[in-house]
């Protein structure tokens, strides 16, 4: 599934106020509401262990943690130009498992 970078809107340095939005369909298709939390493996990051807030549940489809935010920060794919959050490949492993790599922008060749 595709996920983009989020940003809370606070201090760009902070890694708590990062995460990975996901869309509404994505979040019913590949997620139990049973679950409390999620293992997400990142890309050269340790893995993290996110708890599922029940406004994930509600409006707010966002996995949001201070690891997500140091993965993003240490990639330098954050801080970001507004309106251009970088793309996450969020792909399931099993159950609550999911691994994400971040998707690199790429100038056309000319």
């Amino acid at each position: 599934m595709y996920a983009t970078a989020w940003h809370n809107g606070g201090p760009p340095e902070d890694p708590a106020g990062y995460g990975l939005r996901l869309t509404k369909a994505d979040r019913d298709r590949y997620f139990d509401s049973t679950w409390e939390e999620v293992v997400l493996e990142m890309d050269g990051a340790p893995v993290a262990s996110i708890p599922l807030s029940a406004s994930f549940w509600r409006s707010c489809s966002e996995l949001r943690s201070a690891t997500i935010g140091t993965w993003l920060l240490s990639t330098d794919a954050a801080p970001w130009a507004q309106g251009r959050p970088p793309g996450v490949a969020v792909t399931p492993i099993e159950g609550n498992q999911f691994s994400a790599r971040l998707l690199l922008r790429r100038a056309l060749q000319q």
